[in-house]
């Protein structure tokens, strides 16, 4: 079985970087002063040798097995300016991070290829998006934590996880921070989170260890894919108080391995019993965790992109037969 070859984007750090867990070698596109979606090895990440940066100008002349766009950008323009009429005809999959955004169940996906692999974060989007002639399949986050990281609780605080909040608009829901902050202690972390008198940003391999010192993970996104931190969290023990939305409704069982509703009152007076309780929260963090190793393990995750990556170029996997 040979390593495979993968052209991509840095479009969000964290997932690139589990997601090269997988077997294979990722050249990651970068531009001078690393603008969004070119940050090639940026970030605090502890990138493996299989990560390779790649000068946008250099792409046209390395060879690859498989190109793996990440947003309509890249489809759309950069595979036309920095790609050969050779590269653009490699077994080529699009990895769609997000729920459609103008219309919950008409909008048309960017990609209409029956040629091209689209590959979705979560069932609830692949269920959203009219994928088109495109044929799909589901590879769920997985992730990776410490193992000498455990929940821990004893700060008598709920923790929110989110980058630029102040400036998402209702969708990833600053107003529902705002609104649980005025009632319960309530910290944000987060890139500028000090918008919202936050803390600040804490770095990707620092954040597990600093989650699990607080009472729980509250989640006030109202639309959206379901968040790595929310998973990160459970990974850890860590209980997690969310909106019954999007996929998110099929990760937590409400009252068992934390709560959900669409009742903003109700998930309050639920923060509240966790600050009441550690013992609560401690029966509920345990249960996500059990989920959290069931349905999202590193494991699972980097084999299912594997047989992906197998499926679209035609390559045997690790014991299957030739």
């Amino acid at each position: 079985m040979r390593r495979l070859k993968i052209l991509t984007w840095h479009t969000h750090g964290s997932y690139l970087y589990y997601l090269s867990q997988v077997p294979h070698d990722f050249y990651v596109l970068s531009k001078p002063g690393r603008p969004p979606g070119y940050g090639g090895r940026a970030g605090q990440f502890p990138w493996g040798d299989n990560v390779h940066e790649l000068p946008v100008e250099a792409a046209h002349a390395q060879e690859f097995d498989c190109i793996l766009f990440q947003d309509e950008r890249q489809w759309e323009e950069d595979q036309f300016v920095f790609l050969t009429a050779g590269q653009r005809a490699l077994p080529r999959i699009y990895l769609e991070h997000a729920p459609p955004r103008a219309h919950p169940t008409d909008t048309p996906h960017p990609v209409d290829d029956p040629g091209v692999l689209l590959v979705h974060v979560t069932p609830f989007n692949e269920l959203m998006w009219d994928n088109r002639r495109t044929p799909t399949r589901v590879i769920e986050h997985g992730v990776l934590v410490p193992d000498s990281v455990r929940y821990l609780g004893a700060l008598e605080r709920g923790l929110v996880v989110s980058n630029h909040l102040a400036r998402r608009g209702r969708r990833m829901g600053p107003d529902l921070f705002l609104q649980a902050r005025s009632q319960l202690p309530l910290d944000l972390v987060g890139i500028a989170a000090e918008e919202l008198d936050g803390i600040g940003e804490v770095q990707h391999a620092q954040l597990p260890a600093f989650a699990a010192r607080y009472r729980f993970l509250f989640s006030p996104i109202r639309y959206s894919s379901l968040g790595l931190a929310v998973i990160e969290a459970m990974m850890v023990g860590m209980p997690v108080v969310a909106l019954a939305t999007a996929e998110m409704a099929t990760v937590i069982d409400d009252g068992a391995n934390g709560f959900i509703d669409t009742r903003v009152e109700r998930l309050l007076d639920c923060m509240r019993d966790l600050l009441r309780s550690p013992s609560l929260a401690r029966d509920l963090g345990q249960a996500a965790r059990r989920r959290a190793q069931e349905r999202f393990s590193i494991e699972r995750f980097a084999a299912d992109w594997d047989a992906a990556f197998r499926h679209v170029t035609g390559t045997a996997a690790r014991g299957s037969a030739a």
